[in-house]
């Protein structure tokens, strides 16, 4: 018998009831070869689109346990620990001559069944939420297609998901040079940043509820830890999280944001109560000369952790289709995880380029692990000290699920005490490619 489904506060749904099969064929085909030729995305693909702004009188902090029933946050409390899903580039789009869309499809759902069974198993050590990483949407991100790559692939997974907006969620097309067919996030914006939970337009009919995230940037505080999500724009490389001396004059700048919400959460993470994750689609390390890391993002990172005088405990991205882990060493040598988890349904995609075995390191990060072409999810797990509920641990966990069967093929443990990676506590990688350290040139 089926467990009842959860309703959140405001009478927030999530999984569906009577949820039905898979699917095994698009219910609106994708059809976005033909806006790639439109005039205005041929004109303005290598340019940046305006970020919407936060809506009016919304804090940029969402409290998790606002989208929990007070149960389920109870339980994270007193078991002095919380799990949460990431990963990114979701949506089922890639149908080619050598991928049918009932191929596409499957491999969407094998990750999504995989995350709602991980739910549904309940237990201290269930997700409480997943938080995306970008790319929810193939190839552009309009309103008809988030039945088939968001709201059907989800229709089990009984809990909050909250996102950061990726590249294609974004990116514009029209008849015309002139002005897009609709603005850019238009129907992200519908579907994550709504002034009140309800129904969607776009989900046909199944019950999840619209979230009401402030906008495409935001902080998501839950107990124990808080991950501050940033948006990162529309190129296809590389990510731009500001204006960069005004090499990008669109874009609004986040920096302040960030910057001011890690000196909010600094008196928190020097006591030990919470651990901090950033969250940005395009990876600022990444080992694909195609979908390689991109400085000026990583360099902005930089300037506003350095002046708010706290580095984030791990660093998650998606965006290059596959798996990657580096540990990147800042600011009295804290080891850090910056995590690129990208195949989370839409593809899987070799790396560009050839590498030698991994561990390599180039300056200031190492590839720890040789990347892993597999689709599949990261969970993310902090734990406290018993008694205490000061954090002890942070562990990333890699977990493959191919419709075969759901594999974990890679782990690592920070010690959130001493800031320093915990021996012992990484698994074997898959094939190998691609350049560490390749970044695409941004001001």
């Amino acid at each position: 018998m089926r467990a009842p489904r959860l309703i959140g506060p405001g009478g927030r749904f999530y999984a569906d009831p009577t949820p039905s099969p898979d699917e095994t064929a698009f219910r609106q085909d994708n059809n976005s070869a033909a806006y790639y030729n439109s005039p205005y995305y041929r004109l303005h693909k290598n340019q940046v689109q305006p970020i919407p702004p936060p809506r009016p009188n919304a804090p940029l902090q969402l409290d998790l346990t606002a989208f929990l029933p007070p149960a389920v946050a109870a339980a994270i409390d007193a078991a002095g620990q919380i799990t949460f899903h990431a990963v990114g580039d979701t949506g089922a789009a890639k149908v080619t001559r050598a991928q049918t869309a009932t191929i596409a499809l499957a491999h969407q759902a094998a990750v999504a069944d995989a995350m709602a069974k991980d739910v549904a198993a309940g237990g201290a050590s269930a997700p409480a939420f997943f938080f995306h990483l970008g790319d929810l949407i193939y190839n552009f991100g309009e309103g008809q297609y988030y039945y088939d790559q968001f709201y059907e692939p989800y229709r089990e997974y009984d809990r909050p998901i909250f996102a950061v907006p990726g590249n294609h969620d974004g990116m514009v097309f029209g008849p015309t040079s002139t002005a897009p067919q609709v603005p850019s996030l238009a129907a992200f914006l519908t579907n994550f940043c709504a002034a009140e939970p309800g129904p969607s337009p776009d989900a046909g009919g199944l019950v999840r509820s619209v979230m009401t995230q402030p906008g495409v940037y935001f902080t998501l505080d839950a107990p124990f830890v808080s991950i501050i999500g940033l948006y990162s724009n529309v190129l296809d490389g590389p990510g731009v999280l500001s204006s960069q001396g005004g090499h990008f004059p669109l874009v609004n700048d986040q920096l302040a944001f960030l910057q001011s919400e890690l000196r909010r959460l600094q008196p928190d993470r020097l006591a030990g109560h919470r651990a901090v994750v950033l969250a940005v689609h395009h990876p600022p390390l990444s080992a694909d000369v195609k979908h390689g890391g991109s400085t000026g993002l990583q360099a902005d990172l930089d300037t506003a952790c350095q002046a708010a005088g706290l580095w984030p405990d791990a660093v998650l991205s998606g965006h290059a289709h596959l798996y990657q882990r580096f540990t990147r060493v800042v600011a009295k040598g804290q080891q850090t995880p910056y995590v690129v988890s990208g195949s989370g349904g839409f593809a899987v995609t070799p790396p560009v380029g050839t590498l030698p075995p991994a561990p390599v390191t180039i300056g200031d990060h190492t590839l720890e692990i040789d990347p892993i072409l597999a689709f599949g999810y990261l969970t993310v797990t902090v734990d406290t000290d018993p008694g205490l509920h000061t954090v002890r641990t942070l562990t990333l966990r890699f977990h493959a699920a191919e419709t075969t069967g759901v594999t974990e093929r890679d782990a690592v443990t920070v010690d959130l005490r001493s800031g320093k990676l915990i021996a012992g506590m990484t698994a074997t990688g898959g094939k190998r490619g691609g350049r560490p350290g390749k970044k695409a040139h941004s001001r």
